[in-house]
């Protein structure tokens, strides 16, 4: 990736274009990290999206779809006291740093007008989101406060004046005079070291890209300086590279990096792809960190428990022998004197001899039945232990298949992911304020020949696709003997080619997704029974055909 000041500079370019004049008209903080302001301009409505995340801190217009909390976070409900129906004046990138300005005017409760700022630090951890008062520089609120104790250098809270970030004893690129600029760049070992330690803005990528265009025309260093700077934005073009499974993005095409890109009509766009999948998985991962960690305590205590039961199990395999004893000792109590501790005794179903510990203080009668009490208190024990056998696997088998759909869940999943587990008194219903959320319903595909597919989310999604959604002639797909998602295929003679399709869905959609070769069952719906009081997604099947399929998850 390369979000530095270089791909700063085009991206306040783009939005300059695309925002400046627009009225913003809402604003969300659909995650921790992130907000969302839509803004209205020229008869469109555009979603500006602004990150202080670690790892994906950006600014940019996005089409990607979120949720938003019940009840918005106090940050939220500042931005909309202060900027709501404000107007976006201009929008201003720091020196060449990756610090974004976006100025507005809007009239405050007594009708006067107002100069705010909304300042977006892109600095890896310390990124931030900070709203300050124009005329008296202070902060009114930001995203992440910081205190005195976490920067000595500035504080980052309500009230205290804004300051920026220190700044490094850098260059600015685009404001050099020409002359420092020409031997700058006549320096003996021309690197993209020396162009990082020495221009700001510029990410190790970008600092190659510039020292191979300058290499390129020895001659003109300058010329190559300014069209890198100045000539090549103006026209840019927004390109996504993968070189040895390794992404990029940059504003331009990057020739050092010697590989054909894709190119996107804008650079938000590009971000859009860049980041859908990672960005997503970060805020699945906010919303269910602590449902996944509570998930995987319950394994843990359920496995010890199998071990304990299967430790239980082993000793109840004496019972034969507890039979064998009594109704030898039965046998042979005319043999038994009083005060005896054991007795020997020829095993007639071995002909071998067998020794027979006694309880001298009982009767020969009473030590017979000492031995058919243990064996019956054996095997009533096994009985139940196999009875939790069964049951502790059955639970530990459900709580993997929802880990399972957790891995795989987008952030719209994981309240639906929830309500199963309250249904199953996993969790306790919270009260929330605001209306319910509107759970997504089925992964609805087409197979290459236009046949529907279904893929449940979750466990009770895969119960309703099963037993109330599927015809009886429809095909059920399923990952062999591990968990995953239930697919039906809606069509009772699909062809090869949808067959392996679906199949290769249901092995993504399954504990196995990351193997190459898994096997996939399918079977007639009229085959599939869920049995009673069993936990949700649970079925048996028979007459069912496997295929071996590599995951995908799309066709």
């Amino acid at each position: 990736m390369s979000f530095d000041g270089y791909f700063t500079h085009a991206m306040v370019m783009e939005l300059n274009q695309a925002l400046s004049g627009g009225r913003l008209s809402k604003i969300h903080q659909p995650y921790d990290n992130e907000v969302v302001l839509v803004i209205r301009h020229q008869g469109k409505n555009h979603r500006l999206l602004l990150s202080s995340h670690p790892s994906y801190g950006r600014i940019q217009l996005t089409e990607i779809p979120y949720e938003n909390p019940a009840t918005p976070p106090n940050f939220c409900m500042t931005l909309r006291k202060h900027l709501e129906n404000g107007i976006i004046e201009k929008i201003e990138q720091i020196q060449n740093d990756r610090i974004v300005q976006i100025s507005f005017t809007k009239r405050n409760e007594l009708g006067d007008l107002e100069d705010l700022r909304l300042i977006i630090e892109i600095m890896g951890r310390h990124s931030n989101i900070i709203l300050i008062n124009q005329e008296s520089q202070k902060i009114i609120d930001c995203i992440k406060h910081v205190g005195s104790s976490q920067n000595s250098y500035r504080l980052l809270l309500p009230g205290a004046l804004y300051r920026q970030p220190p700044q490094q004893a850098k260059k600015n690129p685009r404001e050099i005079d020409d002359v420092s600029l020409f031997h700058l760049l006549n320096a003996e070992e021309l690197s993209a070291v020396y162009l990082q330690e020495t221009f700001q803005g510029l990410s190790f990528l970008t600092a190659q890209e510039l020292t191979y265009r300058l290499s390129s025309m020895p001659n003109d260093k300058m010329k190559a300086w300014h069209d890198f700077f100045i000539t090549s934005l103006d026209a840019y073009q927004p390109a996504h590279y993968l070189i040895d499974s390794k992404e990029y993005f940059t504003a331009i095409r990057y020739y050092s990096l010697q590989k054909e890109p894709t190119i996107y009509d804008t650079l938000s766009a590009l971000l859009d792809v860049y980041y859908q999948d990672k960005a997503n998985r970060d805020r699945v991962k906010q919303q269910s960190q602590a449902l996944e960690k509570r998930l995987t305590n319950d394994i843990k205590r359920l496995r010890k428990k199998l071990k304990s039961l299967n430790k239980d199990m082993q000793a109840t395999h004496k019972k034969e022998e507890m039979q064998r004893k009594g109704e030898l000792l039965t046998t042979y109590l005319h043999l038994v004197q009083p005060g005896m501790s054991e007795l020997e005794v020829t095993d007639y179903y071995t002909n071998e001899p067998l020794v027979i510990s006694l309880n001298p203080q009982h009767t020969p009668a009473e030590n017979a039945q000492s031995y058919f009490k243990r064996y019956n208190k054996y095997k009533t024990g096994a009985v139940e232990i196999a009875k939790q056998l069964e049951a502790t696997q059955q639970e530990i088998d459900y709580i993997e298949s929802v880990l399972s759909q957790l891995e795989l869940a987008q952030p719209q999943d994981v309240p639906l992911i929830k309500e199963e587990l309250i249904e199953s008194d996993y969790l306790k219903r919270k009260k929330e304020k605001g209306k319910p959320k509107k759970l997504p319903r089925f992964i609805e595909l087409t197979a290459t020949d236009g046949t529907p597919i279904l893929i449940g989310r979750n466990n009770l999604q895969n119960d309703e696709l099963t037993t109330k959604v599927a015809h009886k002639n429809h095909i059920w797909l399923h990952a062999k003997d591990i968990p995953g998602s239930h697919v039906i295929i809606k069509d009772s003679n699909p062809s090869d080619q949808t067959l392996s399709e679906a199949a290769s869905l249901a092995a993504y959609h399954s504990k196995y997704r990351l193997s190459n070769n898994v096997p996939v069952d399918y079977v007639q719906v009229k085959h599939v029974k869920k049995p009673k009081g069993a936990k949700p997604g649970f079925v048996i099947y028979e007459n069912q055909k496997t295929l071996y399929v590599t995951p995908k998850n799309h066709i």
